[in-house]
């Protein structure tokens, strides 16, 4: 038999309904498209999540209060903590520490108000947060020593209180009812509404602590952003800062009462989390599949029905079982075939289109197709197909001739 000949006929049969072909085509053509949008937008989110925490550095530590849930009482850290981790003689990995004081408030400017973050910051956390400034100036050590009352206005916070981030130096706002002088506007960084890096404003250090965020010591520090010489070196300056805590804060054996969390354990949490929800969405979109597989068995059985006669007269003139196996099941393969190329192509479309929504709504958000997802989808579609068409190719395969030309 030629190899060719049931394609051939799969499509004359197929072509004789075309309706039906269509619609039980277009079950196929759905799932694969939702397949290949939900896992490609699913890869685009966790590659702006991953692109995000990656482009903060990978030679980031951050040390912050609390350790093991079974200490009680855990001494704040303090800005001496933070001198003795910039001492390079005690902590040679470390090559900058910046304390920060983290706070919530009020910026005012006419009759516009932004509720936003507050930082209170020094030089160096430009440096260890790679921080920029679109204009102006970044805070000095002058700003620190005079509790200068002067802030650095995120690109969002700007835009919300002036309508614009340009030519705003030397402008007064309002912060908590105080006025502060417009230092400069800092370089956008993106972010999701959860952390957004563009919603904020920075203060001087000194300021934030004697003025805005007052905490129970005065030389406690919210965290401290710690860099270490290189990406390699993080797990040394890790030890390292450790070793300095426990001296310092003396805590026993096993029962730290601070946490240092490195960017890689941020960035193996957020490919964690952003996997899984990918699996999920992909996991739902694939039920629609199997809806256009049990499609494909409706329309099949429906086939074998209209089509017994036939059946019966092509085992009388001599067709084997396999014969008439093959033929209903390349009908079905077929089915699910031309479903599949149809939902890539609507896949691609619809990613497409989701990434220029997103584009617009300046939401980074790229969907990444990649070739093994067209190629997961593809195979699962045609899996789809063979194993839905196995049962009504099987009994069509099995049916008696005498009978088969006898129905009616």
């Amino acid at each position: 038999m030629n190899i060719w000949q049931p394609f051939i006929e799969a499509l004359e049969s197929l072509a004789a309904n075309k309706l039906r072909s269509g619609l039980t085509i277009l079950g196929i053509v759905i799932g694969v498209a939702a397949v290949i949008a939900m896992i490609s937008i699913g890869r685009g989110a966790e590659n702006t999540i991953t692109g995000s925490i990656q482009g903060i550095g990978t030679n980031l530590l951050f040390v912050f209060r609390g350790g093991t849930d079974d200490v009680r009482n855990p001494q704040p850290i303090t800005l001496g903590d933070a001198a003795a981790i910039a001492d390079p003689f005690q902590a040679p990995e470390v090559a900058a520490v910046a304390p920060a004081l983290q706070g919530s408030g009020q910026v005012a400017f006419g009759g516009e108000v932004a509720n936003t973050t507050i930082l209170g910051a020094t030089p160096e956390y430009a440096l260890v947060r790679n921080d920029r400034v679109a204009e102006g100036d970044y805070i000095r050590e002058e700003h620190i020593l005079g509790q200068a009352s002067v802030v650095l206005l995120g690109p969002d916070v700007a835009e919300k209180l002036f309508g614009r981030t340009q030519g705003l130096v030397g402008e007064t706002v309002r912060i908590e009812g105080q006025p502060f002088r417009v230092l400069g506007i800092l370089a956008s960084k993106g972010g999701s509404s959860f952390s957004n890096e563009d919603d904020r404003v920075v203060v001087p250090f000194t300021t934030a602590q004697s003025r805005l965020i007052r905490r129970a010591t005065r030389d406690r520090v919210d965290v401290l952003f710690v860099q270490a010489v290189s990406a390699e070196a993080v797990p040394r300056a890790a030890e390292e800062i450790a070793q300095i805590l426990r001296s310092r804060h003396r805590t026993e054996i096993g029962k730290d009462d601070f946490t240092i969390l490195t960017q890689q354990d941020f960035l193996s949490t957020a490919q964690t989390i952003t996997g899984v929800l990918t699996i999920f969405l992909g996991g739902i979109a694939a039920i629609s599949l199997l809806v256009g597989g049990i499609g494909i068995m409706n329309i099949m059985l429906v086939s074998v029905t209209e089509r017994t006669r036939e059946i019966g007269l092509r085992k009388a003139l001599g067709a084997r079982k396999v014969d008439i196996l093959v033929q209903f099941l390349t009908e079905s393969a077929v089915l699910s075939l031309i479903g599949g190329l149809v939902g890539i192509a609507l896949g691609y479309t619809i990613s497409f289109v989701v990434g220029q929504i997103a584009a617009a709504n300046n939401a980074d958000i790229t969907p990444a197709i990649g070739l093994d997802t067209i190629l997961l989808a593809t195979l699962f579609s045609a899996a789809v197909g063979l194993f839905f068409g196995l049962y009504p190719a099987n009994r069509a395969a099995s049916l008696e001739p005498v009978e088969a030309l006898r129905y009616e």
